[in-house]
C-alpha cells in the first residue's frame, strides 16, 4: 500500500490556530508569531506563560549529524499509558510533521486543559494513550478528521502549498517544545527515535524562558552557529488569546 501523502503546512499563526481549533483546542488559547528569543520588547508582545514552542528548523548536515550521533544507541520507543511523561508519536505519513507538532504541542502541554471533550483530538489521545508506537502512528494514519483538518489548514498559507507526489524530504523538520506535566522540557519530532527529555524546569520557567531556550531552541542554534550553519528558522508560541 502506498504511502499516505500530506501537504506541506506553513509555520504561521494562521495556519496552526486553524488545524488548533479544528481538531478541538479552544479558543482560549492561541499562536502567536516569535520574532526574537532575547529582544525584551518584542517578546513582551507574546502573553506568558508560554506552553509550547513549535519551530520550523533548515536540516544541515551539521544539525543531522548531531541527531545521528544522539540517536545511534538508542532502541524505539516502548513508552505507551498514562504514566508516560509525554505521549508521543512516530511519523509514518509523508509531509505531516507539521500537524503531528501540533498534536505533540497541544497534548503534552497544559493545552491539553483546553482540549474540548468528544473533539478529534480527545478522540485521538483516548484512541493512541495504550498503544505501542507503530499502533499509535495508526491512530493518525486512519484518522479521516485529522487528515481533514490538516488539508484545510494547508490552504491557508502565504504561498501555495506544493502538491504532495512523494515524502521526498523538503529540507526542513517541525519541532516541538513543551513544558510536560513532570515539570521538565521535552523535544517532541515525529522523525526521531522517540521524545527527548531535555531536563528539568523551575515552576515560573516556561517554555520562552532563558533556561528553557538554552536547552532547546537555543541548542540547536548554538550547534548551527558553531559550524557556520544555516540558521534560518521560524517559531510560533502557543499562549492565553489575547482579550
Amino acid at each position: 500500500m502506498a504511502k499516505k501523502l500530506f501537504t506541506v503546512l506553513e509555520n504561521n499563526p494562521e495556519v496552526m490556530n486553524h488545524l488548533a481549533r479544528a481538531l478541538g483546542l479552544d479558543d482560549t488559547l492561541s499562536f502567536y508569531d516569535i520574532y526574537s528569543l532575547t529582544d525584551p520588547d518584542l517578546l513582551a508582545f507574546i502573553p506568558r506563560p508560554v506552553y509550547a514552542l513549535l519551530v520550523i528548523i533548515p536540516l544541515t548536515p551539521t544539525w543531522h549529524e548531531a541527531r545521528e550521533s544522539e540517536d545511534k544507541d538508542k532502541s524505539e520507543y516502548e513508552g505507551k499509558g498514562d504514566n508516560e511523561p509525554v505521549i508521543w508519536f512516530k511519523q509514518t505519513i509523508g509531509n505531516a510533521c507539521g500537524s503531528i507538532g501540533l498534536v505533540h504541542s497541544l497534548l503534552n502541554s497544559a493545552a491539553q486543559a483546553h482540549i474540548q471533550p468528544d473533539s478529534t483530538l480527545d478522540k485521538i489521545r483516548r484512541e493512541a494513550l495504550p498503544k505501542t508506537i507503530w499502533e499509535r502512528a495508526k491512530v493518525l494514519e486512519v484518522s479521516d478528521e485529522f487528515e481533514k483538518a490538516h488539508a484545510e489548514a494547508a490552504k491557508l498559507g502565504d504561498t501555495a502549498a506544493p502538491t504532495p507526489r512523494s515524502d521526498e524530504h523538503t529540507g526542513q523538520h517541525f519541532v516541538a517544545f513543551v513544558k510536560a506535566k513532570d515539570g521538565h522540557l521535552w523535544e517532541l519530532e515525529g522523525a526521531r527515535k522517540g521524545p527527548l527529555d531535555r531536563g528539568a524546569l523551575k515552576e515560573d520557567e516556561d517554555v520562552l524562558s532563558p533556561a528553557a531556550l538554552e536547552k532547546g531552541l537555543g541548542r540547536l542554534i548554538k550547534i548551527e552557529s558553531e559550524q557556520g550553519g544555516d540558521l534560518r528558522f521560524s517559531a510560533i508560541a502557543l499562549a492565553e488569546s489575547l482579550k
